[in-house]
């Protein structure tokens, strides 16, 4: 059958036979668009927490939480996105998510108390957690192994110029319009993903099968007790800096135990014959779970810079939010551009030559940031910003697709759920972990970011934060040298 009339509407075949060899690099850049509004709205608030924290009143360790509660929701609803596919399809998936996204942007803009920008940034990162595992599905499944690198370096340079463009856009829209107006960047997004999915995005499944509306249930109780675990693990991060550990004690406990219990449910889970949130047989490939612990840490270093470095030029170095954008720009466009290149090249190079040489990069960006001060020009701080995002350049096409590579067709899906899982866990810990230890290192050296005026304790504080990343991303280089390439498994093809 040739024809689209053959087949029925949205469906694989149908829209294979309309767009002929082209509709795969299509649907990725459909489901692109979506990934940048959702990556978008986690990076662009940041600029605008200094002003909200004011609006609003708040001390440090509220104001993290507008990241945080993100991270946070996106980190849990990953382990979702296998079942969605499956029981839904990727148009329906794809769309709601979009919805929500959108919903959460107007909200967050018309938001009149901090509850609910905080429920805001959740729906967001409802959304945004369902919305990213789905491209490397796709570029595993539709495409060749020797054009899934260039495949990752297409998608990879169109989703870096969200964060690249957001934090400069961001800083204008709060210097003319107010913290308010940044909600409201994923709004045009949004709606352009919409109209693509309705083109482009197929209604069946992964691997072109029908969506199941009958197959198996959700894990909810595999569901509750990752959430019940990753909220206790960052709350226990924060209540760390407060005046009593007696209330961090708990909840890291509580975050152990519930790790324990859900080790022990996702097994039990797969003895019984029921489908697991988690597959952990995906651990049992060695590549997978090098990659999974190099993910892990690489998200804390990646996320706590993303958002200590705003902070560092708005309260350490007194820049003006606009200025905050105008300065990672150009970071932001050699990442594009190093992301493009390095793509092409991945099925030259060893996966863990292209990963570890990165790590090393962007550990390098992050020690030589105490060589800034008063007296030095702020160029030193866009040259380091910029070796930190060529290092990313030769990760982020690397690390996922070769982790992934060799995985069984059939946990394919589950492996990119996972390891995006484990990143965003890594990032969502990593922006505690940031601000948590920046308090700290204020208190020991006599100074507080409500102060108003910089000092030298202040730097200090923020020197020795950039330090304990770089040391993140060292022991990330441990790991990722142990990414041996391995023999690949044929995919099913999209």
């Amino acid at each position: 059958m040739n024809s689209a009339s053959e087949h029925p509407p949205g469906s694989l075949a149908a829209l294979q036979a309309r767009h002929g060899p082209r509709y795969r690099w299509l649907l990725l850049m459909a489901v692109m668009v979506g990934t940048m509004a959702s990556i978008m709205s986690s990076t662009i608030v940041n600029v605008a927490i200094p002003e909200m924290s004011r609006y609003f009143v708040l001390g440090q360790e509220r104001a993290q939480w507008v990241s945080s509660g993100f991270m946070i929701a996106t980190t849990v609803s990953m382990l979702t996105t296998p079942w969605l596919l499956a029981r839904y399809g990727y148009r329906r998936t794809y769309v709601v998510a979009m919805l929500v996204l959108l919903a959460g942007g107007v909200l967050g803009g018309v938001a009149g108390s901090y509850p609910l920008v905080l429920a805001a940034r959740v729906a967001e990162g409802l959304a945004a957690g369902v919305v990213q595992p789905i491209p490397a599905i796709i570029m595993l499944r539709a495409f060749e192994p020797h054009e899934q690198g260039r495949a990752s370096g297409m998608f990879g340079m169109g989703v870096v110029l969200a964060p690249a463009l957001g934090p400069s856009i961001g800083g204008v829209l709060v210097d003319l319009f107010g913290w308010r107006s940044t909600f409201f960047m994923v709004v045009p997004f949004c709606l352009v993903s919409i109209a693509l999915a309705y083109k482009l995005v197929p209604v069946s499944g992964p691997g072109g099968v029908a969506a199941d509306r009958d197959g198996a249930r959700l894990d909810w109780r595999g569901l509750a007790i990752a959430t019940v675990g990753t909220i206790c693990l960052l709350n226990g991060l924060v209540e760390l800096h407060g005046s009593s550990a007696a209330q961090a004690v708990p909840l890291l406990a509580v975050a152990a135990v519930s790790f324990g219990a859900f080790l022990w449910w996702e097994r039990r889970s797969v003895a019984t014959g029921r489908e697991p949130l988690m597959h952990l047989g995906l651990f049992a490939h060695r590549r997978y779970a090098m990659g999974s612990i190099v993910a892990f840490i690489y998200g804390t270093a990646l996320f706590g810079s993303t958002y200590l470095l705003p902070v560092y030029m708005q309260l350490g170095l007194n820049l003006a939010p606009s200025h905050v954008g105008t300065i990672l720009l150009p970071a932001g466009l050699v990442l594009a551009a190093t992301i493009g290149i390095v793509g092409r090249i991945t099925h030259r190079f060893p996966t863990r030559v292209l990963v570890a040489g990165g790590l090393g990069m962007l550990a390098a960006s992050f020690a030589l940031m105490p060589t800034i001060d008063a007296a030095r020009p702020l160029v030193l701080l866009v040259v380091w910003s910029i070796l930190g995002r060529i290092g990313l350049g030769f990760i982020l096409p690397s690390l996922n697709i070769g982790a992934m590579r060799g995985l069984p067709s059939n946990l394919i899906s589950f492996g990119a759920s996972a390891i995006n899982f484990m990143r965003m866990l890594g990032g969502a810990a990593g922006i505690s972990l940031c601000a948590v230890f920046l308090e700290w290192r204020l208190a020991a050296h006599g100074d507080s970011l409500a102060n108003a005026q910089t000092g030298p304790g202040r730097i200090a504080a923020f020197n020795e934060s950039f330090l304990l990343l770089a040391f993140l991303c060292a022991v990330a280089m441990v790991a990722a040298w142990r990414l041996h390439d391995a023999p690949e498994e044929p995919a099913a093809r999209q």
